[in-house]
């Protein structure tokens, strides 16, 4: 029923964020249905899931390649397989976290990483009371050691889980030793070296975004 074809695939470049965002709803959509024992899928349901169009469906895959023919329907294992691909979830991702206070700590005992392909290699405090707790199998090291660390480790992610007034001097210091990239959590807008890229989670800010949806009747 299906008529799958591999993508040809091109370099990437300029991809709006909203459109990854959607791929990845895409994927956790085409999972359930791969689950499920499904074999085909269509931009309908996709689209369904995804909250947008079938022609959004259609525009956002062709970005990186050709997914199958028109009205025939997508290979849930095929097209799992490449959104993977295009996500880079196919390669394995080393991570450490810095901060090991309440979301730190609840981030280092996720299971839900590695299954996606993210392993948390290290954990790191400055307060003494902390080093030396175990999490989830890792044991919180000393601040002190980051740079090592990421030098013998080589994690390509940090997660930065500190008070605002802390984040930027670590920041600094992870991306001196050579981190790429960076999720931030602390409540402070931060500045990186260029080829660095940096992924901040404001809490607050999506708490008020939900109370405006709230007051206003309506969705963003």
């Amino acid at each position: 029923m299906n008529d799958f074809t591999s993508p040809q695939t091109f370099p990437v470049k300029h991809i709006a964020e909203s459109t990854v965002r959607r791929l990845s709803l895409y994927l956790r959509f085409l999972e359930e249905f791969e689950a499920k024992g499904h074999e085909t899928i269509s931009s309908g349901e996709l689209a369904a899931f995804g909250g947008t169009t079938s022609a959004q469906v259609r525009k956002d895959l062709s970005f990186f390649g050709s997914f199958g023919k028109r009205g025939l329907g997508y290979s849930v294992k095929d097209l799992t397989a490449a959104i993977r691909e295009i996500l880079g979830l196919e390669h394995p991702w080393s991570v450490i976290i810095v901060g090991a206070g309440k979301i730190g700590a609840a981030l280092a005992q996720y299971r839900g990483f590695s299954s996606r392909g993210f392993t948390v290699v290290g954990v790191y405090d400055k307060e003494p009371a902390r080093v030396g707790l175990k999490l989830d199998g890792l044991v919180v090291r000393p601040e002190s050691e980051l740079e090592r660390d990421i030098h013998r480790l080589k994690p390509q992610i940090a997660v930065i889980t500190v008070p605002a007034e802390a984040a930027q001097a670590l920041v600094d210091r992870v991306t001196a030793a050579g981190i790429k990239a960076v999720l931030n959590f602390a409540p402070a807008p931060l500045t990186v070296p260029d080829g660095v890229t940096l992924r901040a989670v404001n809490m607050a800010t999506e708490l008020e975004i939900l109370a405006f949806t709230l007051t206003n009747g309506t969705t963003v």
